[in-house]
């Protein structure tokens, strides 16, 4: 047993037309904002929460974007997660300023949406899907798997 799927909420904070990532300092992937869910706590209050700790500012979960399944190795260690995506408002960030990180570990930055394969964004399928469910227009699918299920 010991085996689980972690449930991560995320955020995609847009502000003229580039969208806010995360990146472990140790680390080469970049990851939208967010963190791991606790026990009753919902996915939005979690996603709040997460952004206080990692940014020091407020923000509202908006509107459900998608949810993403995806599985990783992380030093010989198999990961499964369900990221479940908002759209993510916080008004003190700002565009033209620096972000700082409230934790010492994690940096921030914006990145174009064209631009989000080279970040290297993981889970990578976001990369084609954020476009998609960021167009106020789009009636497909708001599902993705990602990763290596082996």
């Amino acid at each position: 047993m010991g085996k689980s799927v972690e449930v991560i909420a995320r955020g995609v904070c847009v502000k003229g037309g580039k969208v806010l990532l995360c990146q472990s300092k140790k680390a080469k992937i970049a990851y939208l904002p967010g963190g791991h869910t606790e026990f009753k706590e919902t996915a939005r209050t979690s996603l709040e929460r997460e952004i206080v700790e990692e940014l020091g500012l407020p923000s509202k979960a908006g509107r459900f974007l998608g949810a993403v399944e995806h599985s990783f190795k992380q030093r010989g260690k198999r990961h499964c997660e369900w990221n479940i995506v908002f759209a993510l408002e916080i008004p003190t960030l700002e565009l033209e300023k620096e972000v700082v990180a409230a934790e010492d570990h994690i940096m921030f930055w914006w990145c174009a949406i064209e631009e989000l394969k080279q970040a290297r964004i993981e889970p990578a399928v976001l990369c084609d899907l954020l476009p998609k469910w960021l167009d106020d227009a789009f009636v497909g699918e708001r599902w993705g798997s990602g990763g290596d299920f082996a």
